[in-house]
């Protein structure tokens, strides 16, 4: 069925009350968040709404609504001037769903590893493919910090290693570990719905008899791994950073990312008390910081 959107300006402070009012009071079907300087945001920890400065609000109705009715609640709400601007919009009818898959391709990182939806057949058979259907939690390996971190674990030697995923979210990186010859892979995540998916997309590679899954409060006490991967936000990497650094075991290696470039050498300042830091890798504009325990 065809579908209409409204979409309109807010800030970060008013945004959440707005986007309840569309749902509540303007009859929307589904209200979308967008960064209206298309900076990138990631998970917020348990308990926060992450908000951009400047927030344009996306709502969904039929396309039968009357939206001269809509654009009136909005304008009659203490939460917006009167003359703010708005965009109306028809949608056209299309099979979203399958305009998604053809855009979702296999992709290769370093020399050996590919990610490949479970509907393509993996270009190389040989290689090491990892079938992956995005679901409920990020990482498909489209974003430059899961290609950095894939690319580096590609290029590690991983045979009988255990290995922990601080961070999870879909599990691609745990899956990636593994297929690449880790012994186990223990994931940790704070969203029990990124468990989920990474559970469900081991048992798809033929690999979730080697991988833990913990909520943080859930994970076994002193753990500790040769190799540690953490994929996160820079706030939680350097606030984090003693829990991180706790995991890593004698001459183990640990590669984080999610950080820009602006806050690369903040976060690493973190770790170098304990670690030795290597040079900074760069990839449109995000970055993986590595170290290693001596």
């Amino acid at each position: 069925m065809p579908w209409i959107q409204i979409k309109l300006n807010a800030t970060a402070e008013t945004a959440e009350a707005i986007g309840d009012m569309l749902m509540e009071e303007a009859g929307a079907l589904s209200v979308t968040f967008l960064d209206a300087k298309d900076t990138p945001v990631f998970e917020p920890m348990p308990g926060e709404t992450r908000l951009w400065g400047e927030t344009d609000i996306v709502a969904l109705y039929d396309a039968e609504t009357d939206m001269d009715a809509v654009v009136a609640i909005l304008k009659n709400s203490p939460l917006l001037d009167e003359n703010f601007t708005h965009k109306i919009e028809q949608l056209e009818d299309k099979d979203w769903e399958r305009a998604w898959m053809d855009n979702f391709k296999p992709m290769r990182f370093g020399q050996r590893l590919w990610v490949c939806p479970s509907w393509c057949d993996a270009p190389e058979p040989e290689a090491v493919n990892i079938m992956l259907d995005p679901g409920l939690a990020f990482g498909t390996g489209t974003h430059p910090t899961t290609a950095l971190c894939l690319e580096w674990l590609d290029g590690l030697d991983l045979s009988g290693k255990t290995v922990i995923d601080f961070g999870c979210g879909s599990g691609i990186l745990s899956l990636a570990a593994l297929l690449l010859g880790a012994e186990k892979v223990i994931g940790i995540d704070i969203d029990p719905q990124a468990l989920q998916a990474s559970k469900a997309n081991a048992e798809r590679n033929g690999v979730a008899d080697r991988l833990e899954l913990y909520l943080p409060q859930d994970q076994p006490e002193n753990l500790q791994a040769e190799v540690v991967v953490a994929n996160i936000l820079a706030g939680p990497l350097r606030e984090l950073s003693p829990i991180i650094k706790s995991l890593i075991a004698p001459q183990g290696v640990l590669a984080m990312s999610g950080v820009l470039d602006s806050q690369a050498e903040s976060v690493a300042d973190c770790y170098r008390d304990e670690l030795s830091v290597d040079a900074i890798v760069e990839k449109e504009e995000w970055c993986r910081i590595t170290a290693c325990r001596a």
